[in-house]
């Protein structure tokens, strides 16, 4: 499916707003409900949209601790990153994780009750490839712009 000018606008418009009504998002778009739907079902299936996630007050919700933590692997195989980011990635608390380069190796967001489960979290972290892992954890002291979507009109042009 080629992204035209109406797809564009179905993907900018359900980023900022997941919960839009078809009705409304066909409306803004230009087309009729039914052909709005089945647009985006197949944006859909393609994956190029979904799964549809709400955005938390996390501090209106609960206590929390979020680390971002720099990870260095001193094993460069392979193996040992896919062995590291599949288990990393069963950590409920590592919500996010990049392979990246530079200096480091990965980047982990790790969201906790508190320091003591961040510890705990950490320690299973080194003890994914025991003596080869080294973790350097910066705690967020405030979210000063949270992910809100993607530049898309910057990104698609």
């Amino acid at each position: 499916m080629s992204l035209d000018r109406i797809n564009r606008k179905i993907i900018s418009t359900l980023q900022r707003e997941a919960r839009i009504t078809n009705q409304e998002l066909a409306e803004r778009v230009g087309l009729s409900p039914s052909s709005c739907l089945n647009r985006v079902k197949k944006l859909e299936q393609q994956g190029l949209i979904g799964p549809y996630l709400s955005v938390l007050n996390l501090p209106a919700l609960c206590r929390s601790v979020t680390v971002i933590a720099t990870v260095s692997l001193k094993d460069q195989s392979t193996e040992a990153f896919r062995q590291f980011q599949q288990q990393a990635g069963e950590i409920e608390e590592v919500v996010e994780c990049y392979t990246v380069s530079g200096s480091f190796d990965l980047f982990l967001k790790v969201v906790a009750a508190d320091m003591g489960r961040y510890n705990a979290i950490n320690d299973r972290l080194l003890d994914l490839l025991p003596g080869k892992v080294n973790i350097s954890s910066h705690v967020v002291l405030n979210e000063d712009k949270p992910f809100r979507g993607y530049p898309l009109g910057e990104l698609l042009d």
